[in-house]
């Protein structure tokens, strides 16, 4: 193939970035379906080219890596908020980064720890009582931050102090939603929602210098110390290998990164049980048969197939970042088409995971799908929801393990039923979050053991 992919002409100025903005979800499923591996299309003054095809794809996050970096433009707000983080640096910075987080995120480590994120599901829980009901997001936002808390600073915070950071993701949230105006607009131009972004921006800075000071003297050494990622930072900086601003760039990206998406993918995945009862009903008895009347730990997680099978399905029928994008570095072909260097590259998740050419059935919830057998059907790069290469998700095992023992500890003592309604609509920001608060009856269940 020769010339440039087909896709929508789009507007003047706005390219096509007022329908994305009305609704990312129905737009990028539209491309996929018209255009299939590889569309063209304009988002303001930026164009952008996006990517189906799990080949290109995964040429793009894996085998050519490191001809492609994260655009420019993922570095305004967002630059603002986690800096020279994890998420958002290159070269170097990242690469020392990396290797400062790994020990951390080291699944022997995070073997050892089963037993703490067992404990603040069950804090979690035994505030609920039989026919309560409770705002599902909510509660699986606590519960994901008290464990990146504990496991990732070593710290407790207070209900106050949890609230505070809450609070502060809203204004976040709003800030990163698609608005064809910001598209069209140069970076320096003010816009309404800039001060109240500014101001979670200096909350949450608040809120990191406090959780610093709480744990500067108790770190240790690197022999003997602890091994949560803050301590390897307070260490870092007070050695001078990591500035003050780089540590609390790292924090930031783990406070908000850390919690977030986990919490998304549990919200999503009581949602499918609530809709899909003969499902949750396999799942309890795999509970009861695998966990019984013990604690949820690291050794029944092993056992806990379809668990493991429910989740990932959620994942895929609802990834939590539900589009990556890239750039070339320099002119390269992709998917038979010749792409120039700095052209925006959208990866999108909710397009390649709601494929009718990777999955049969695909807006259908299907644990059974993720048999090894039918997985090993489809491209790898057709489910990625934790990107892939050297820059995937480094708390990809820590999400799974966080969902596991959260949904068993929860599902072995009740059951949630969903009372908004159907089908969800879902509101888009840096991540894919649902319109409606999630409201779900708690239901008091009895083991079958």
């Amino acid at each position: 193939m020769s010339g440039t992919p087909p896709g929508p002409r789009g507007e003047p100025l706005f390219g096509s970035s007022r329908t994305y903005a009305r609704d990312p979800f129905r737009f990028i499923s539209a491309l996929e379906t018209a255009y299939g591996d590889v569309a063209r299309f304009g988002m303001g003054p930026m164009d952008t080219v996006m990517l189906c095809d799990p080949t290109a794809i995964e040429r793009v996050l894996v085998s050519e890596a490191d001809r492609f970096r994260k655009p420019d433009f993922q570095g305004d707000a967002l630059g603002d908020l986690l800096g020279e983080g994890l998420l958002l640096s290159e070269g170097e910075t990242w690469e020392k980064q990396r290797a400062l987080a790994n020990p951390a995120f080291s699944m022997s480590r995070l073997a050892g720890m089963a037993d703490r994120i067992t404990g603040h599901a069950e804090d979690r829980v035994d505030g609920w009582t039989d026919g309560d009901v409770v705002d599902a997001e909510q509660e699986m936002t606590r519960v994901t931050l008290d464990v990146i808390l504990d496991l990732m600073m070593g710290v407790e915070l207070s209900e106050d102090r949890v609230e505070t950071i809450e609070e502060q993701l809203v204004p976040l949230g709003q800030r990163f939603e698609p608005d064809p105006i910001r598209f069209a607009m140069p970076e320096w131009m003010p816009m309404p929602d800039d001060a109240a972004f500014d101001r979670a921006v200096e909350t949450l800075d608040g809120v990191l210098d406090d959780i610093i000071a709480a744990r500067e003297d108790s770190v240790g050494t690197a022999e003997d110390g602890p091994m949560d990622f803050l301590s390897v930072l307070i260490r870092a900086r007070d050695d001078g290998v990591e500035s003050p601003d780089q540590m609390r760039d790292e924090l930031m990206t783990m406070l908000l990164a850390g919690h977030d998406t986990t919490a998304l993918t549990l919200t999503y995945t009581w949602f499918l049980l609530s809709e899909h009862p003969e499902v949750e009903a396999r799942v309890h008895e795999e509970l009861d048969e695998v966990v019984g009347d013990e604690r949820p730990g690291m050794e029944h997680v092993r056992e806990l197939d379809y668990l493991e099978w429910v989740i990932q399905e959620a994942m895929r029928l609802y990834p939590p970042v539900y589009t990556i994008f890239r750039e070339p570095t320099a002119d390269v072909r992709l998917s038979g088409y010749p792409i120039e260097a700095e052209t925006t590259l959208m990866l999108p998740q909710w397009g390649v995971h709601r494929s009718e050419r990777f999955y049969e059935d695909p807006e259908t919830f299907d644990p059974e799908r993720w048999r090894p057998e039918r997985a090993g059907e489809r491209p790898r790069f057709a489910y990625f929801p934790f990107g892939g290469g050297p820059r995937h998700c480094i708390g990809k095992h820590l999400a799974m393990l966080e969902a596991q023992l959260i949904v068993a500890t929860t599902a072995r003592q009740y059951r949630l039923e969903f009372l908004g309604e159907t089908p969800l609509e879902l509101l888009p920001s840096l991540t894919a979050h649902p319109r409606q608060e999630m409201s779900m009856r708690v239901l008091e269940r009895s083991l079958s053991v």
